[in-house]
């Protein structure tokens, strides 16, 4: 997979109806799973008169991260369909949450796979997909002397400082396309003082 992901640019909804049962899907980017279930969490506030909010996460670059919820309907039937479009897409940091109101109608276990696919496929669609990079950290520290040297290799649109503190030593996090880490690790390096953490 190299050094990039795919997500969603940012949250997307779709809706589908299905023998009177209305789905609602909602698509988040998370990049945490705290930030997932604090989002489960309002939808399920918000949705509180629904007869289900069933949900999936897939997290980091790697998508070894990942949850599924049935919310009560029967098991296998919500959470690992929604899971399986995240999949489908090939896609990281997202939450699909889908509510699901009751029409009066059974649908039965493969019309409820095919219901919460479809509503989790929509509200994929209905979002923009991105590429992005994974990322990595280079903390160093440096003597005030170096401060120009330093300044030269760091300041690039590539590189994001995350923190700086100067004082008598010095030091800085960046933060950069995992890719190119190796490479800006060894030129920081070649400056006399720097330090890397």
């Amino acid at each position: 997979m190299g050094d990039t992901y795919h997500t969603l640019a940012a949250s997307a909804e779709a809706s589908l109806t299905e023998k009177r049962s209305r789905f609602l899907s909602f698509a988040i980017p998370v990049t945490t799973a705290e930030e997932a279930r604090d989002a489960v969490k309002r939808f399920s506030k918000e949705y509180f008169d629904a007869r289900h909010v069933c949900w999936a996460y897939m997290l980091g670059s790697e998508r070894l991260d990942f949850l599924s919820n049935d919310n009560g309907e029967p098991s296998g039937t919500a959470g690992k369909p929604i899971l399986g479009q995240i999949n489908s897409f090939n896609l990281t940091d997202l939450l699909i949450v889908v509510v699901r109101y009751f029409g009066g109608i059974k649908l039965g276990t493969p019309g409820l796979i095919a219901a919460y696919r479809e509503a989790a496929r929509l509200a994929i669609e209905a979002g923009e997909i991105i590429e992005c990079h994974k990322k990595e950290t280079i903390t160093f520290t440096f003597p005030y002397l170096a401060m120009n040297d330093v300044m030269k290799v760091v300041k690039n649109p590539e590189i994001t400082i995350v923190s700086q503190t100067f004082d008598n030593s010095c030091e800085i996090t960046l933060s950069v396309r995992a890719d190119s880490a190796p490479a800006l690790a060894s030129r920081l390096s070649s400056i006399s003082g720097v330090t890397l953490r």
